[in-house]
């Protein structure tokens, strides 16, 4: 009888204790697989929701110890494809279908939270002292507190793991309790094999980015347009390889915002005809000034790589380059330029998320 009482509490505690995973467990695992990775590649699909809008890329995520970054997304509804590679030269944002990249000195992706770099969750984890674990038939969920420094609205993420720990999703809410940022990971390679190599720049560009089509014009995403030499460089971009450059069209509609500061208006409009292209100058009066370019993009006959101070940012449909006073971002076939010493970092993200769908299109008189 005191064998059985024995063989009993035995098994109720194997029971009890075998297998069971507690929040605290749950992220030793996360933490001790990232941290043991020396390269890893991720596959999969990020969402990001701007009012009513959802932009959906194809992501492609890859890291090497010793800070070596690579991510590929692809705008699935319009092609356009742009790099973010942080390696020992510096941050880039690179654009093939210009053949241009913005080079920051930057401290990318460390003063940001990174829904789709696994380093990133780890911090997250580690930085929010009330990190909660839900589980679920099918998941473990790992909630935790989230750091936008340019996106307040942002401010908690949940993680999911798979019953085996395999990291699934990441979704990252508003205040309003409203997913913003979807990531859903197809494939984790935790042990991708990768070296320095992978992360070279020149790398980046293929001179053959068209496939079948003459990439004499290198605009990809719109390979019939007639493309002519320009060489007017865009407001505050200096060029580090002397490159001759094609305007990919003329600008047939002026694209206003949708969200403009309290207390501030259009004062003028201004639509000027360039050398090869054309270049639209709005400028907004009152309590914030700021003035906003539009241009056609230019493609560079050979890669061109533009110094500017700030981050790259993540704004709806497109990578940009956040400074202080100015933002630079080229959607559509259009380059953005918008500059304010009035604004903040976060205003100038809203209006620049505000321009470039059909709502905001204007035919100008």
């Amino acid at each position: 009888m005191k064998k059985l009482l024995v063989l009993c509490l035995l098994l109720l505690f194997i029971t009890a204790g075998c297998g069971k995973v507690t929040k605290e467990s749950a992220v030793k695992t996360f933490v001790s697989d990232v941290n043991g990775s020396k390269s890893y590649k991720i596959n999969g699909k990020m969402e990001i929701v701007n009012n009513e809008e959802t932009f959906t890329y194809s992501l492609e995520a890859y890291y090497l110890k010793d800070n070596y970054y690579k991510v590929i997304l692809v705008n699935q509804t319009n092609n356009h494809e742009q790099i973010i590679l942080r390696n020992n030269d510096g941050v880039y944002v690179v654009t093939p279908s210009l053949n241009k990249s913005f080079k920051f000195q930057s401290e990318w992706p460390f003063n940001s939270s990174q829904a789709y770099i696994l380093e990133s969750l780890v911090q997250d984890i580690k930085n929010d002292e009330n990190v909660t674990m839900e589980e679920t038939e099918n998941n473990y969920i790992l909630k935790s507190s989230v750091n936008y420094p340019n996106n307040t609205e942002l401010t908690y993420q949940k993680i999911y793991f798979d019953k085996k720990m395999n990291i699934e999703s990441v979704e990252v809410y508003n205040k309003d309790d409203i997913v913003k940022i979807k990531v859903a990971f197809t494939n984790v390679d935790l042990k991708a094999g990768l070296d320095n190599d992978d992360f070279v720049l020149d790398d980046l560009i293929d001179d053959d980015c068209c496939g079948n089509v003459d990439c004499t014009n290198k605009n990809c995403e719109n390979p019939e347009m007639d493309d002519t030499t320009d060489n007017n460089e865009t407001p505050n971009q200096t060029t580090e390889n002397s490159s001759s450059e094609q305007t990919s069209g003329s600008i047939e509609s002026i694209i206003y915002p949708l969200y403009v500061p309290t207390n501030t208006h259009l004062k003028t409009s201004e639509k000027i005809d360039t050398e090869n292209g054309e270049r639209v100058i709005l400028t907004f009066s009152g309590d914030k000034d700021f003035i906003l370019i539009e241009e056609t993009a230019k493609t560079s006959e050979d890669f061109e790589v533009i110094p500017v101070f700030g981050d790259p940012m993540m704004v709806s449909d497109t990578l940009a380059a956040l400074s202080a006073n100015s933002l630079s971002w080229s959607t559509n076939n259009i380059d953005y330029y918008l500059a304010s010493n009035d604004l903040s970092q976060e205003e100038m993200i809203t209006i620049a998320s505000s321009i470039g769908n059909t709502k905001t299109v204007l035919e100008s008189k």
